[in-house]
């Protein structure tokens, strides 16, 4: 842990650099969609150790005063309460959050673009939400004749039945919460509209994964295929930009798919042949050339693929994929050569789970593991006074503090007094949950010296891998993301009941 494998500085120049070249290489403004995360991009993080997670808001920060933002968010997705997996919240919250997000960044927000428009109560409330707070909202419906009829489609029955968003800026930044947003349909809509009104407009688009510059099989662009395995993304290689230029470049088949009818509708729109000769033409990403040491790189990603197995294993458990993504992530972990093993946190919380139920005569027992930064395992298990994941937490920090483990850092008097109130007041579980156990210690150090070193330790496990053998709640899942803990979990639920809070 702790290898650097990417050089953000030198990725955060060479990309701003390509990108203003690419805005003065040509007429007219450059809508340029962003797909992935535009902030906070863990996958990115996760894959190439040293990415600044903000690397593309950061960059967007340098070129504010030539740039504003349209996010797309697809109807379906906000009735279908569609979550962002890594933060747990809905894509309509995440649209928010992303608003927010862009205004800390002094980025102007053009508009919000509900994208293939459906009547229905959750889509207007949302439009309603941010309309009312004065954030323009622009309602885009499905395009008539797409994706085959390319004279309807550049038509006023196509593109021309969607309101023209009023934009100023020489930079249209496109993004949305997640694929499938639409940012395509919106960033050709307004190209469309933009020659009806005169005036001339370019389309690009920013897509870290895959890496074009990598092999086809390095583990880096395998991970982007586990990380999208639920929208069916394959990695090939790019037969239009081989064709064109004799050079080998990997792209994902969805845009190789619909590079022949982008072709055909930008040259329909603009009057003139497109001078982009392959998908990776339209591409703007520099990421490849941030990659300072391919084995550090390479070994991030394989870990990367096994996380993303162990989630979709829980995901499938839950009813939330079918076996078709299971089944897919799991040959992708193979093909890397790895097992859940690999991951070094697995064996020994399943290890500690096994010894304690033997010891304690208790098959309920719930284990947890965590690496250290410096390489040390740390393990936790569940009680009646806590769950597994928070006595870790505790573990951890003790270890990291170099406080004796036979040393208490917890009031039992506070223990007690939350646990009654679990019990008698809120009719919950008297095991306090990881935000229970966090706050408990908070309010020990008042009284207690060595929980303050301990609660000091908490930001040292941001980045950490932790893995739990049951599938832990909802809330604590969304605490170990703030803490920055990377956990896992086994299949397997804690308990036979089938609601709990």
């Amino acid at each position: 842990m702790g290898k650097i494998g990417f050089d953000a500085e030198k990725y955060l120049t060479e990309q701003a650099k390509y990108i203003r070249e690419r805005i003065k290489d040509g007429d007219g403004r450059l809508y340029l969609e962003f797909g992935g995360k535009l902030v906070q991009d863990k996958h990115a993080m996760r894959v190439l150790p040293g990415f600044d997670e903000n690397a593309k808001i950061k960059l967007l920060h340098k070129m504010k005063d030539q740039t504003e933002i349209i996010i797309c968010i697809y109807a379906g997705d906000i009735i279908s309460s569609k979550t962002r997996q890594d933060f747990g919240i809905t894509y309509d919250l995440e649209v928010m959050r992303l608003i927010d997000a862009f205004r800390s960044y002094e980025l102007e927000i053009n508009s919000v673009v509900v994208t293939r428009y459906e009547d229905a109560p959750s889509v207007n409330m949302f439009i309603n939400k941010l309309e009312r707070r004065g954030i323009r909202t622009y309602k885009h419906y499905y395009t008539k004749g797409y994706p085959t009829d390319v004279d309807t489609i550049v038509s006023d029955e196509g593109y021309g039945a969607n309101p023209y968003i009023e934009v100023t800026k020489p930079l249209i930044v496109v993004t949305g919460p997640g694929g499938g947003s639409g940012k395509l349909a919106t960033s050709l809509s307004q190209v469309y509209h933009e020659y009806r009104r005169g005036t001339k407009a370019r389309y690009a688009k920013f897509e870290t994964f895959p890496i074009w510059n990598l092999p086809l099989k390095h583990p880096v662009n395998i991970a982007y295929e586990a990380a999208t395995a639920d929208l069916k993304d394959v990695n090939m290689i790019d037969p239009f930009h081989l064709e064109a230029y004799g050079e080998t470049a990997v792209n994902y088949n969805r845009d190789i798919d619909a590079f022949p009818v982008l072709k055909r509708i930008l040259d329909k729109i603009t009057g003139d042949e497109l001078v982009y000769q392959s998908p990776t033409d339209m591409g703007v990403n520099r990421a490849g050339f941030g990659i300072i040491d391919d084995e550090v790189c390479r070994e991030a990603a394989i870990q990367e693929i096994i996380r993303r197995y162990l989630l979709a294993e829980v995901a499938y458990k839950k009813g939330k994929t079918d076996a078709s993504v299971l089944e897919r992530v799991k040959l992708l972990m193979e093909e890397v050569g790895a097992t859940i093993y690999d991951r070094k946190v697995v064996k020994p919380a399943e290890e500690y789970e096994e010894k304690k139920r033997e010891e304690l005569g208790n098959d309920n027992i719930i284990a947890a593991a965590i690496e250290l930064p410096d390489g040390r395992i740390v393990t936790g298990r569940s009680s009646e006074g806590m769950v597994a994941p928070a006595a870790m937490i505790l573990n951890a920090i003790k270890s990291l503090a170099g406080i004796n483990d036979s040393i208490p850092i917890l009031s039992y008097q506070v223990l007690d007094n939350l646990r009654k109130v679990n019990v008698d007041f809120l009719g919950d579980s008297s095991a306090l949950n990881c935000e229970e156990v966090v706050m408990a210690l908070s309010m020990t150090t008042m009284t207690n010296p060595t929980a303050e070193l301990a609660i000091r330790q908490l930001h040292n496990l941001r980045g950490c891998r932790a893995h739990c053998t049951a599938i832990i709640s909802d809330r604590d899942e969304q605490i170990l993301q703030s803490l920055g803990i990377d956990i896992t979990c086994d299949p397997e639920f804690s308990s036979s009941n089938l609601y709990s809070k």
